[in-house]
């Protein structure tokens, strides 16, 4: 199976989407040149109706991607960084999260917003943040949150193929990182999570760069002879929460490793759900390690310090171990 970075594989589904249905187009800042490397070299073949250069103005993209999928175009609206999300929350929250409950099932949504997240290296706070556990409390959006290659291109066939609004999402320090990914074509559907590696002492659930890191803490700690189980929910709208709830089961411990912070956060939301369904299964309180609750600043050593590192993560998994 051929390897491919995460950012090649991301460009190849849009390719082969964009290839397969007319409708789909792309629109964003400087698509054509494409920053981040998704759109680059797509102008050349589908042209500049189809690759379009958008004013820097994340309130007009937004809403003219939903303009475009209620009339049943499917937009790919690149919106570059996460945070630039919050400049079109009213669209989002109010537009595309409702439109098709409030029209009885007469308009569909079928947008894409794509974004990189995350703090992959002193990008300040203003380009740092991980914002979805605040689209987890929008009912009528799916987000999707690949970590590998392979899941980064099956999960946005995906996506670009729903006719429900995605908010599409991945960690910038993944965007050069290498994989397998096999040229059929291949899909994944969201609600389904990936068990990266199985264990049976601890279950970790990870979210986005923090899989990664996860499964370097797992390969650690089986030399002291702690076995990790390392689950990957790939989407967090819908969330496969019998995977986890299964996985607790087995292990009687969790701990959620997620860069977004703790108040309110997608590790919140899964921690809750196991407390209230796998309850008796715990042999151990639930532990969280997750970004406190300050914006992330500029300063490496203070980035460092704030996101979730390995040293965290395994002191979170050994107190449950030894609870």
């Amino acid at each position: 199976m051929p390897q491919k970075r995460f950012i090649h594989a991301l460009r190849e589904a849009l390719t082969e989407e964009m290839r397969r249905d007319c409708t789909v187009f792309v629109m964003g800042e400087d698509v054509k040149v494409s920053v981040f490397g998704v759109e680059r070299g797509l102008t050349e073949e589908f042209g500049p109706n189809r690759i379009r250069n958008t004013p820097i103005a994340e309130e007009v993209i937004t809403g003219a991607a939903l303009g475009a999928a209620a009339n049943g175009m499917r937009p790919v609206a690149d919106m570059m960084m996460g945070t630039f999300m919050y400049m079109g929350m009213e669209q989002l929250a109010n537009q595309a999260a409702k439109l098709h409950y409030m029209t009885g099932g007469q308009i569909k949504m079928p947008a894409v917003f794509l974004a990189a997240i995350g703090a992959p290296g002193s990008t300040a706070a203003q380009h740092s943040d991980s914002p979805y556990p605040m689209f987890m409390n929008l009912p009528g959006l799916k987000i999707a949150l690949p970590t590998t290659p392979y899941d980064a291109k099956g999960l946005f066939k995906t996506a670009i193929r729903d006719n429900n609004p995605v908010i599409f999402l991945y960690h910038a320090a993944l965007s050069g990182s290498r994989g397998e990914v096999p040229d059929e074509e291949y899909l994944i559907p969201f609600g389904l999570a990936d068990i990266k590696q199985e264990g049976s002492d601890v279950t970790v659930v990870a979210i986005g760069w923090m899989v990664q890191r996860s499964l370097t803490v797992a390969e650690t700690l089986a030399y002291e002879g702690i076995s990790v189980e390392v689950i990957d929910p790939r989407s967090l709208a819908p969330l496969d929460t019998q995977t986890i709830l299964k996985s607790v089961a087995k292990t009687g411990r969790l701990v959620v490793v997620d860069e977004a912070r703790e108040i309110c956060s997608a590790a919140s939301e899964i921690s809750a759900v196991v407390a209230q369904h796998g309850f008796s299964s715990l042999k151990a309180p639930i532990m969280r390690v997750t970004s406190p609750n300050v914006p992330i600043p500029f300063s490496p050593p203070l980035e460092q310090a704030v996101i979730p590192s390995t040293e965290r993560i395994i002191e979170a998994i050994k107190k449950v171990i030894d609870y």
